[in-house]
């Protein structure tokens, strides 16, 4: 999965974009707590990476 693909499926779960940092973007939701950076753009994420962010925000 690609970091675009990622993206569009956080903001679909209310997650949205507070900053960018360099090439990371930085996401919050307004009910879930913490802070989901996903590396932008990149094409496809490593499994360990992929499984974090999709940990950190909830998906998982």
């Amino acid at each position: 999965m690609n970091s675009a693909e990622v993206v569009k499926l956080i903001h679909a779960d209310g997650w949205r974009l507070v900053r960018i940092s360099g090439s990371h973007h930085h996401f919050r939701h307004a009910l879930k707590a913490g802070l989901v950076t996903i590396p932008h753009p990149k094409r496809d994420l490593p499994p360990g990476t992929l499984n974090s962010i999709l940990k950190q925000a909830g998906l998982k």
